[in-house]
């Protein structure tokens, strides 16, 4: 009997089904992954699954037996956590609040918090996290976030745990010690659901591979039958072919930015750098290590320190947001809920939002232009949502799709994308990728932040490594290796000099 049986499950949403009688089985103590292109219900089957969601038909068996959860809460109580994909904590609240949230230790009214701290400090060591449970969440970063996450739902001893993209956060590391935690999570009898876009980290834990395209079932079978080109035509009906990037080929342009001595106290130190037209110039490093934080301070989100920003050879004073887009400088942040999106708008608003000046006269708005170009915006990036539609309904990976079209729709010539692909399909990140090298081969200079080497490696003229805050290193195209980078990231020695001592 399978742990885990889904049958005809179908779920409907404003202008769009979600699932469309979608069957499968999951068998005890598997490790059972859940792919398909952004849209395709993954999310939601999870959600249902958690009693975040109700089924409009359909079923779900838990060892045989029906259930139908209300709420996280009866969900939990049946045995089945979630990890979510999208962080979701009381900021202003302490960390060891939130992993004790709904159950407080109280004695006489008061919160008991030498309590709290020994439950959190108990769920922290579930997933290795050296976490103060008494910092406040807001001060963590996202890393760190997924991390609590993580072992909110591994501790309240779960026998089904849904992890909806684990690692979207997490640096190498981390992510070791979670493919670890499943193993072990495994050995004890838990069956966990894995849903994600990492064709490696699928191949590495999965046992069992369902496919889902448009809302439904397209297939299940063992992970080893199911080779990486195979499992990608599966989940989006057309090969994904490899190419090597144009602007890769041709020579780069005029200076367009310059940092030197960039320091920000407690993020980065004497960061020096030149980004020309028509390269791609990548930042590398581990969780920490300060990349973020220098986007977001030459973008004018936190002042520097010391140290000097000079674009097409003039020396400037970046102090907003409003000075960035006025020197034509855009940015695709980290967290796209924070910093890249007004969630309660829609789709299409955000879409233009730094660009409404492009669609005005005489202080009206074209809106006949402005739909014109939100719709082929949509068309270009295969954003699966109306522009009415609002943002916060969408799934992670088309709300990153609204981020990146904003600034497709402006004159930008200087763009930061910061982990631009995150929670992005294989099929869309293609795409991205496509997108990338065309605005480099017209001219636009790239400052591109990614945890993913690879896709650093594939798009960069040349990567620059970063580690706590100071630059360890740079290297070219043709020298860049993953080994090569890790150990500069690490601060360990380089082969060749391990090797020869």
């Amino acid at each position: 009997m399978p742990a885990l049986r889904f049958s005809g499950i179908t779920k409907r949403f404003p202008g769009v089904v979600a699932l469309r009688d979608v069957s499968f089985d999951v068998q005890a103590g598997s490790c059972h992954a859940v792919c398909g292109e952004n849209g395709a219900g993954k999310s939601t089957l999870g959600k249902i699954l958690a009693g975040l969601q109700k089924p409009d038909g359909g079923q779900i068996l838990l060892d045989g037996v029906p259930v139908e959860f209300d709420s996280p809460r009866a969900a939990l109580a049946s045995g089945v956590g979630m990890v979510h994909q999208e962080l979701a904590f009381c900021e202003n609240m302490s960390v060891g609040e939130n992993l004790c949230l709904g159950h407080l230790p109280r004695r006489f009214g008061f919160v008991q918090r030498d309590v709290v701290r020994q439950r959190a400090n108990e769920l922290l060591a579930t997933v290795g996290a050296h976490i103060d449970p008494d910092r406040a969440m807001a001060s963590l970063t996202v890393a760190e976030q997924q991390l609590v996450q993580i072992a909110c739902a591994v501790g309240a001893a779960a026998r089904v745990i849904v992890f909806d993209e684990p690692t979207s956060s997490l640096a190498r590391d981390d992510a070791e010690r979670l493919f670890t935690l499943i193993a072990n999570l495994q050995q004890r009898g838990v069956t966990i659901l894995y849903v994600s876009h990492r064709m490696a980290e699928i191949h590495r834990l999965c046992d069992e591979i369902t496919v889902l395209r448009d809302g439904r079932h397209v297939a299940t079978r063992p992970a080893s039958e199911l080779p990486e080109s195979e499992l990608v035509h599966l989940m989006i009906g057309r090969r994904v072919e490899q190419y090597f990037p144009a602007h890769a080929e041709t020579p780069c342009g005029e200076e367009r930015l310059r940092v030197e001595g960039l320091t920000r106290a407690g993020a980065f130190a004497d960061v020096s750098f030149a980004l020309h037209g028509g390269e791609v110039l990548g930042l590398a490093g581990l969780v920490g290590a300060g990349r973020s934080e220098i986007a977001q301070t030459i973008f004018g989100l936190t002042p520097a320190t010391r140290g000097s920003i000079v674009v097409r050879g003039k020396r400037v004073v970046i102090r907003t947001v409003r000075d960035a887009l006025r020197l034509r400088i855009g940015f695709v942040p980290e967290d796209r809920k924070k910093q890249g999106l007004v969630l309660g708008m829609k789709t299409g608003e955000n879409c233009t939002l730094p660009t409404l000046p492009m669609f005005a006269w005489l202080g009206w708005i074209d809106r006949p232009r402005e739909l014109g170009t939100i719709r082929k915006l949509f068309g270009r990036l295969r954003v699966r949502a109306t522009e009415d539609a609002v943002t916060a309904s969408l799934s992670g990976g088309n709300q990153q799709k609204i981020v990146m079209a904003k600034w497709l729709a402006s004159e930008c010539d200087i763009l930061m994308l910061d982990e631009p692909t995150r929670g992005v399909d294989v099929g869309a990140k293609a795409e991205l990728h496509a997108w990338i090298d065309q605005q480099v081969s017209n001219g636009c200079a790239v400052l591109l932040i990614s945890s993913e080497l690879p896709e650093l490696i594939a798009l960069s003229s040349r990567i620059i490594v970063l580690r706590n805050g100071r630059m360890t290193g740079e290297v070219s195209r043709g020298e860049a290796t993953q080994d090569g980078l890790l150990r500069l990231m690490t601060g360990l020695e380089p082969a060749k000099e391990r090797q020869s001592a």
